[in-house]
């Protein structure tokens, strides 16, 4: 990544305004969520908590992000379905008010440390951020490759200061690798965000959110039939393991606990550890003079489950 230019220097933030960012948020609070909602099932369960969250936490903006697996064709493909499948929840969730505000994302993946993908999502952000403040940032929390929030970074630097990032991608530092989907999809993007100075909230994979699962018993006994939202979730989910069809399983709704930080540690553990460096060759690197980030490192599962319900059958 290019060292930044004077310009861009002055609007790094000292050591002291990031911790204070780092601190979670004090409520109400503003946030845009970045999904690629159509990849799985714990984006639609992230998406719908965030919106059964208001007035606490206030959804200014939602957009569409990129993936590529078996539920896409490719990256535009995945994006445009995610853009779909806001809409669908907002709609179940009797929120169309927020379609106005939902915005697609990237088409494709950065090309590489310098060059940002222009798309609605990523020109909004650049814009938004600067509507906030180190004292009233905009918090975005992104749920998966995080190539739109980088687009918006190298569009606009000087939302480094305004906004606080909260990334649920990589895996634990003591894990093999990090051959994960969010951040293995676009490791140009990963690397902007880890290393350019914005305040970072990383939320670990694979030996830290792995630990927010549930069961088909659960999705049964405490969601299903109580709303159109929760019928959906939960048919979705089980179709989703379908394959497991005659054993016991777990699925893991990860994504969720994104969402979580913002609410406070009864959730959601972290420390401040010095921001590590995504590898092309699926490792992290360390180096001196790295900027201070917040790193999750336990889930409180039964608590964040018991307030899933509660907010999503209310």
């Amino acid at each position: 990544m290019k060292p930044p230019s004077e310009k861009e220097d002055e609007v790094i933030m000292n050591t002291a305004e990031r911790m204070k960012m780092l601190e979670r948020p004090k409520l109400p609070a503003d946030v845009a969520l970045d999904t690629d909602t159509y990849n799985e099932v714990d984006d639609q369960f992230a998406l719908s908590y965030l919106l059964r969250l208001a007035p606490a936490l206030n959804v200014r903006a939602l957009f569409a992000a990129p993936f590529y697996n078996s539920n896409s064709s490719g990256p535009a493909d995945g994006m445009e379905k995610s853009y779909g499948e806001i809409c669908h929840i907002l709609r179940l969730a009797g929120r169309e008010d927020l379609l106005p505000v939902a915005y697609r994302g990237s088409e494709r993946y950065l090309p590489d440390e310098k060059t940002p993908v222009r798309s609605p999502a990523a020109e909004r952000l650049a814009a938004l951020g600067m509507e906030y403040s180190p004292e009233r940032p905009l918090y975005v929390v992104a749920i998966g490759a995080i190539t739109n929030v980088a687009s918006a970074l190298l569009m606009n630097p000087e939302i480094r200061n305004r906004i606080v990032v909260v990334w649920l991608g990589g895996h634990a530092l003591d894990w093999p690798d990090t051959r994960e989907f969010n951040m293995c999809q676009d490791i140009a993007a990963a690397r902007i965000v880890f290393g350019c100075g914005v305040p970072l909230v990383q939320l670990p994979c694979m030996g830290v959110v792995s630990g927010f699962a549930v069961s088909e018993a659960d999705l049964q006994k405490w969601l299903y039939g109580k709303n159109d939202l929760c019928t959906y979730l939960v048919r979705h989910t089980c179709d989703a393991m379908r394959r497991e069809e005659g054993k016991p399983w777990s699925r893991i709704i990860w994504d969720v606990t994104a969402v979580a930080w913002l609410l406070g540690p009864g959730f959601v553990a972290d420390r401040l550890i010095p921001a590590p460096i995504p590898e092309y060759d699926c490792q992290y690197g360390f180096g001196p003079d790295r900027p201070p980030i917040k790193y999750a490192f336990w889930i409180n599962r039964d608590a964040l489950f018991r307030d899933l319900v509660e907010k999503l059958t209310k």
